[in-house]
């Protein structure tokens, strides 16, 4: 390998003084600091002005320079250097002794020094060494008898005909340094970055033209290119309808002409009959837009091309049978406002008229006569009732007899009571579509910060089936229910107080609904049905064999109701966890299916439900139990603080309802007292004494009334104050 090296390098080494030349032409003394054997060049250093300096130079030139230095096979014919110079001063013989010239710089001792010259004449001349070697004493040929250095040849092809600039170039040329190159390299490849991102641009500019004023085109181009990619197979009617316990679906609703003429992207896919894709768009650090695709798998997923018809059959119809064969049916619908729960339960929309017969309450009470009609059960002797509620902040009002409020009641076998609850007898569709109609003019309304006319409350509709005997016992029921939109749960955190309450009873009520559905599939399982008002009014939805529920997700499709979307989706999913794989990669979703059932901490042995507690306390902590990620501290003491300010209304007003009743008795007994007076001899004292004992009875009344709208009073202000440090 030395050999090998020395064949090249000759005596080129690290920390050999060697000649250089500058690009001004000038030559000088450097140090050898480095050696590149592969790209046959040399690093230099010198010393200059106070600082070290260096650089990278071609080994022929080195070796074109200091010939002495080179192998024994180098010509130097054609190797001169490129640009005039001022050759060093040369040694003067005096009196035989060498004198350096003045400005000669030092060299190293046992150096022979080759002084290249270009005067056209000559390509080369020899100059005496000058250190090194002693001076020769009184012999003025000595110089001349001294040894020409050894001739090697040149590395580079003889060029003798062309002129020595010309051949000196050649040989600079032949072999840039890697410094050079590297710079080169770089400004090749940031060319290339210039005409890829020129091209993107351009590319981008088109695309921009093409939907001109949309903001969001970037994400609407990649959403394009993802759906590109995929083999869209929606649900079709025909296609197999699952028989499950539990049913959670998802529809999309289209976009609306609002959105259109917003020029609003369309972030939600149905790719398949079960899967569903949301197009979450995001940005990086360096504002680089990009989108995250999630993926969803429920029990079915419908796109916007599917009617209502195509979604009651996959979803509420099997429900319509099971209430026939004496079970209790559930369905939900839930989602954003404007999402399409009005649409697809009471009947789409032709401009602002609704036409009722095509919505689910319709199918489901035309399936129920043609039952009731059909040989298998026209012998039952059933006759079919419908009611209207809504539940609203905790209260429960009857949508069918002016929205009276209604007290829920727990009888003497723990069955829960609507008590007064008006239940009207229908005998055809027109019948129930006029009831619907109706309780939905009393039902609250309100704006939202998603919704300038979101509903504030749960709405149920329930269709009853009873013997037609003297006692008519209950044989079925199919509860319909429109959710309040889900947005209003996000309003907790506003400054009115009604509308944090309603967020509030909103987000405890949804929670609770959950979890009971989750219960059904999770046997021995606690039912937290007293959590809220909601799922204590439907706990016979919820218990026993006969028991079947679907809920129907309604999502928006809009760009600006990505979140709204999302968080819907993430809670029909908790109802019914399904795995999924994404489509796009060929994910098959055949046979996954993850497993329903929480931690073993979170499945709670069924408790006496007839022991004394206070249910609201213990729903409360039955559903912190069981959400332990998503109720948080502050959550938990915000609804604790609601609860408790509930029960002081109700008790508040139960009082005082009581004081008016014990009122109308006082007038009477002072009427009585008073005609005492009218009498001639009339015991005095004993008037006294009753009327004495009457204001004491009132003035208890009164106090503890007092109480009670003080200790109400204080659990506003206590309210009040946590909202103000939960806001802050």
């Amino acid at each position: 390998m030395t050999d090998e090296l020395d064949s090249v390098m000759g005596g080129v080494r690290m920390g050999v003084n060697v000649d250089i030349m500058r690009s001004d032409g000038r030559i000088h003394s450097a140090v050898v600091s480095g050696i590149n054997a592969e790209s046959k060049s040399v690093t230099v250093e010198w010393f200059e002005r106070g600082e070290t300096k260096g650089k990278e130079i071609e080994l022929e030139q080195i070796l074109g320079l200091n010939q002495e230095l080179a192998p024994s096979n180098y010509d130097a014919t054609n190797v001169l250097p490129s640009k005039k110079y001022v050759p060093r001063p040369s040694l003067s013989v005096v009196n035989n002794k060498a004198v350096p010239a003045v400005g000669l710089p030092k060299r190293n001792p046992g150096r022979h020094t080759n002084v290249v010259t270009t005067n056209g004449h000559n390509k080369e001349q020899s100059v005496k060494n000058l250190k090194g070697s002693k001076p020769p004493q009184n012999n003025p040929t000595n110089f001349d008898s001294m040894p020409p250095p050894k001739q090697v040849p040149s590395l580079l092809p003889e060029t003798a005909n062309k002129p020595t600039r010309v051949a000196a170039v050649q040989g600079n040329n032949r072999r840039r340094s890697n410094v050079v190159k590297e710079v080169e390299k770089l400004q090749e490849n940031r060319d290339k970055r210039r005409a890829q991102q020129a091209q993107t641009m351009e590319g981008h500019g088109h695309l921009k033209n093409k939907d001109t004023g949309n903001p969001n085109w970037e994400f609407l181009q990649m959403i394009l290119e993802y759906k590109d990619e995929l083999e869209c197979t929606p649900l079709q009617d025909g296609d197999p309808i699952a028989d499950n316990r539990i049913t959670v679906c998802i529809r999309k609703r289209p976009m609306s002409q609002k959105e259109i003429k917003k020029k609003e992207v369309d972030v939600v896919t149905v790719p398949t009959k079960d899967n569903i894709t949301i197009h979450e768009p995001k940005a990086k650090v360096d504002l680089t837009k990009y989108l995250e695709n999630q993926q969803f798998r429920f029990d079915c997923a419908f796109d916007e091309n599917a009617s209502n018809e195509l979604v009651y059959k996959y979803t509420a119809r099997s429900l319509v049978q099971s209430i026939f064969e004496g079970g209790m049916a559930t369905c939900f619908a839930y989602g954003q406002t404007g999402s399409g729960k009005t649409h697809t339960m009471g009947g789409e929309f032709h401009g602002k008229t609704q036409d009722c017969n095509n919505g689910i309450y319709a199918f489901a009470t035309r399936d129920v006569y043609k039952l009731l009609k059909s040989s298998k059960y026209k012998n039952e002797n059933l006759v079919v009732s419908c009611s209207y509620f809504e539940i609203y902040s905790g209260k429960v009002f009857d949508l069918l007899s002016g929205k009276t409020k209604l007290r829920v009641l727990e009888d003497g076998k723990q069955q829960v009571v609507v008590v007064g609850l008006t239940e009207t007898e229908v005998e055809s569709v027109e019948d129930v579509l006029k009831l619907i109609t109706n309780g939905n003019n009393l039902r609250t309304s309100g704006q939202t910060s998603a919704n300038a006319h979101s509903s504030r409350s749960h709405a149920v509709f329930q269709i009853v089936l009873r013997q037609n005997t003297r006692k008519k016992p209950l044989y079925g029921k199919f509860s319909l229910i429109d959710l309040a939109g889900n947005e209003r749960g996000a309003d907790t955190n506003s400054a009115d107080r009604q509308t944090r309450i309603e967020g509030a009873e909103i987000n405890k009520s949804l929670l609770a609904l959950k979890e009971c559905i989750r219960a059904l599939g999770r046997k021995g399982a606690h039912l937290p049905f007293r959590a809220s008002k909601l799922t204590q009014v439907l706990r016979d939805s919820f218990v026993g064999d006969k028991v079947r529920t679907c809920m129907i997700a309604m999502i928006s499709p809009s760009l600006s109701s990505c979140e709204h979307t999302l968080n819907t989706l993430r809670y029909a999913n908790r109802v019914k966890e399904l795995g999924v794989k994404d489509p796009a990669k060929g994910g098959n979703n055949e046979g996954v299916m993850m497993d329903c059932d929480d931690d073993d901490g979170d499945i709670l042995e069924d408790d006496d439900v007839g022991r004394a507690l206070s249910h609201e306390d213990s729903g409360l902590a039955q559903l912190r139990s069981l959400n332990d990620g998503e109720c948080s501290a502050d959550w938990y003491n915000f609804q604790e603080s609601v609860a408790q300010l509930q029960i002081l209304e109700e008790e508040m007003v139960e009082s005082h309802n009581d004081l008016l009743v014990s009122m109308d008795e006082w007038i009477q007994q002072d009427a009585s007292l008073l005609a005492i007076t009218n009498e001639v001899d009339y015991d005095q004292d004993a008037y006294a004494q009753q009327l004495d004992d009457m204001i004491t009875e009132k003035q208890v009344a009164l106090e503890a009334l007092r109480i009670k709208a003080k200790s109400f009073r204080a659990c506003l202000s206590e309210e009040e104050a946590q909202s103000r440090r939960r806001r802050n």
